[in-house]
């Protein structure tokens, strides 16, 4: 048959391009039913072959580095802090039913889609929709959405910093009342509370939080504030280690993900050892998982099991397919979607029941209920868990450090490849200009929006930001993203290119799923709009103004979309007005693998299938 044909062409050149270099990390596989009898075998060296009217583009220096670089991504602050949090407050062991399911059906296939599509054209999620010209805005709607997530990230990142360096000393400042932030109603770790202690009392890291770290502003009407220059400062150290770490491209991000990647396990496994320990550490991690069944029916529970999916996993930002388009061509995505899809699911648990263990503890030492000591958000990281890190008998600034360094780790590796994403959609728009040029520019406008957290009203930002920026913009641009790959372009042709690159027959579960995710998508999007709760700080709502400029946010990154297409559809060739619309539809001529001999094989299998129809 000449598919037959077409396609061993495809493996002979994947045999022989695998040929010489790295081994890979796999071995066997088999999918629906087919068994590949060899060892994939993949390009790691770096080389640089490209379309003749096209720049070189780095690939990954060995497969270990591009699977830990995703892992990184992919497993960060939404895990340590945003999981439980969530978990906690949807259900408990309930909350997980929905979210296995989400990230089972919704997920890890889109997970997978746009590692496909990355590696398959070796371009970032803009020039990726050569595939359908006229959606080329979800490109430019995820840059808005990631640039979002990355300044309030680089906050956190700031505060960590900031937190390891005063974990240096003699006495954990957060563990006594100092009269110079603290009032009448702190009390420090040695307190003795009681079951008749008053309701009105604080700790003392949580008044260190907000009195001395943030200088917490209660009302905003009269504006944010100036940066603490404390703040400032550690934000500066901190994008000058992201501008180091993405200075030089893939090859200077694949050696920190070594060590980005793995260090947080080492620290969780260590601090899960020493919670358990603790005196009521059981009833925390019971508390965790006990479900609570009524949960299932809420249809809030199920939009927070997407949201933490989307933001755990970070699909739709655009940084999956910039870090697969760095892959040889022939790598096997397929394997790395369920390891990194696994790793993230395993490290959810892992920290989970870390930070319950310890939030046990403290509810025992304070003899109170587990729900009066979490607090969400950054206060399940920055109050209550320095707080029982106070009350460690055994060298407590050890633990304090390990835990702070391990949250710089998370945030190095989530804003590090973040921001890669949209340097590499930068340098794809224009690749004549100097790359580390390019990233000094966006490391040193991303260090001013920071500031903006920095200032005493920076948490009503953080707020506002993480809700519109951090979610809803990405729920919107799924959907497009969805339904422009699998009906616009076509999920057949998804296949097909898949069976192309990776030599498999995916079977029904992808077909399904990638055919649910918009519909489910939608659903819960509509739910969202319907029952709509705008957020809110401390129970207290946001001023109009601020609801304004988050609505303002989100309409700029989606308006992306229509306006692309308007402009796409000026810019086509076409006698009449229907042909230029149905031309910005149909793939690009320039649309397929990046590499000639590539190209030409994919071509010749499409006229194959022509003349066979």
């Amino acid at each position: 048959m000449k598919q037959d044909t077409g396609l061993l062409r495809t493996q002979k050149r994947r045999e022989n391009e695998g040929r010489g270099n790295h081994a890979s990390y796999g071995g066997t596989e088999q999918d629906g039913g087919m068994e590949q009898g060899s060892e994939m075998k993949v390009e790691t060296s770096v080389t640089e072959a490209t379309l003749d009217t096209q720049e070189e583009r780095q690939q990954w220096s060995t497969p270990t580095e591009f699977l830990l670089a995703c892992i990184t991504t992919s497993v960060g602050l939404g895990n340590v802090w945003r999981f439980p949090t969530t978990a906690f407050e949807n259900g408990g062991g309930a909350f997980l039913i929905p979210y296995l399911l989400v990230l089972l059906f919704i997920g890890r296939p889109l997970y997978f889609l746009e590692l496909v599509m990355g590696q398959f054209s070796s371009s970032g999620s803009v020039e990726v929709w050569r595939m359908v010209p006229a959606m080329k805005g979800i490109g430019y709607g995820q840059i808005i959405a990631a640039w979002s997530v990355v300044t309030y990230f680089s906050y956190l990142m700031g505060l960590t910093v900031f937190y390891l360096i005063v974990s240096f000393s003699e006495v954990l400042p957060w563990s006594v009342c100092d009269e110079a932030w603290a009032d009448e109603n702190c009390v420090d770790a040695s307190f003795n509370y009681t079951s008749n202690s008053s309701a009105s009392y604080q700790s003392s890291s949580e008044q260190y939080y907000f009195n001395f770290v943030l200088h917490f502003k209660a009302d905003i009407s009269d504006g944010i504030g100036l940066p603490d220059w404390r703040m400032t400062l550690c934000l500066l150290f901190s994008w000058s280690v992201i501008f180091l770490s993405l200075g030089w491209g893939v090859k200077s991000i694949g050696k920190v993900v070594y060590f980005t990647a793995l260090f947080p396990y080492v620290v969780l496994v260590t601090l899960l050892v020493r919670g358990a320990m603790l005196p009521g550490a059981t009833t925390g991690m019971l508390y965790y998982i006990f479900p609570q069944w009524r949960r299932l029916l809420d249809p809030g529970v199920w939009y927070a099991a997407v949201t933490q999916a989307f933001f755990s996993l970070s699909t739709g930002f655009g940084v999956i397919c910039h870090l697969a388009s760095y892959n040889n061509f022939f790598h096997d995505v397929y394997r790395d979607a369920w390891i990194i899809s696994m790793a993230d699911t395993l490290t959810s648990l892992l920290a989970g029941f870390t930070i319950f263990s310890i939030l046990g503890n403290l509810a025992f030492q304070l003899d109170t209920n587990i729900e009066h000591v979490v607090r969400s958000g950054s206060g399940l990281a920055f109050v209550s868990y320095p707080e029982v890190l106070a009350k460690f008998e055994w060298v407590p600034q050890l633990f304090s450090v390990l835990f702070f360094l391990m949250m710089f780790t998370l945030c190095v590796g989530s804003i590090q490849n973040l921001t890669g994403s949209i340097i590499t959609i930068i340098t794809d728009q224009y690749p004549a200009k100097s790359k580390f040029a390019i990233t000094f520019g966006i490391c040193a406008a991303n260090f001013l929006f920071s500031l903006t957290y920095a200032t005493p009203g920076g948490q009503w930002i953080f707020t506002l930001v993480d809700y519109f920026g951090g979610s809803f913009i990405i729920f919107i641009l799924a959907i497009f993203e969805t339904v422009a790959i699998t009906v616009v372009y076509g999920l057949k042709n998804v296949l097909r290119d898949v069976k192309f690159m990776l030599n498999k027959d995916l079977g029904i579960y992808w077909r399904f799923s990638w055919y649910f995710c918009p519909v489910a998508l939608l659903a819960i999007l509509i739910y969202n709009m319907l029952y709509l709760c705008l957020p809110t700080l401390e129970g207290k709502p946001l001023p109009e103004a601020a609801y304004a400029c988050g609505w303002t946010l989100a309409a700029v990154a989606i308006s992306m979309v229509p306006v692309c297409l308007i402009t796409t559809l000026y810019q086509a060739k076409g006698e009449t007005f229907i042909e230029r619309l149905r031309s910005i539809f149909r793939p690009a001529e320039n649309w397929g693998p990046r590499k000639e001999v590539h190209r030409r094989e994919w071509e010749k299998l499409q006229c194959e299938e022509k003349q066979r129809k």
